[in-house]
């Protein structure tokens, strides 16, 4: 069925940002941010998605990729023991 593969770090290193400066941009902890670039997570959230978007200003097919030839890596909605990324909620005055 394939695999997602992430292609953050490829992103962070053409924009030329450090972890913790991508962190603090987004708003989510070093470790969480870490595991998303090793690609030890199953799944993130759309606003969490959109928030690395939009500090990279990037598009989400350029930091996530589908390999069809990748077996799956579980049952579905089964993490395995991988974390859900998510981002906090912005609060009204980060909003538009």
């Amino acid at each position: 069925m394939g695999q997602i593969i992430l292609r953050l770090d490829r992103v962070m290193a053409d924009r030329k940002i450090s972890l913790k400066e991508l962190a603090d941009r987004v708003g989510i902890s070093n470790v969480n941010l870490s595991k998303m670039k090793t690609g030890k997570i199953c799944a993130i959230r759309f606003s969490t998605l959109s928030a690395i978007c939009e500090a990279l200003d990037c598009q989400p097919g350029d930091i996530l990729e589908y390999d069809p030839s990748l077996p799956t890596l579980g049952p579905e909605g089964d993490c395995g023991g991988q974390t859900e990324l998510t981002a906090p909620p912005k609060t009204q005055e980060e909003q538009p």
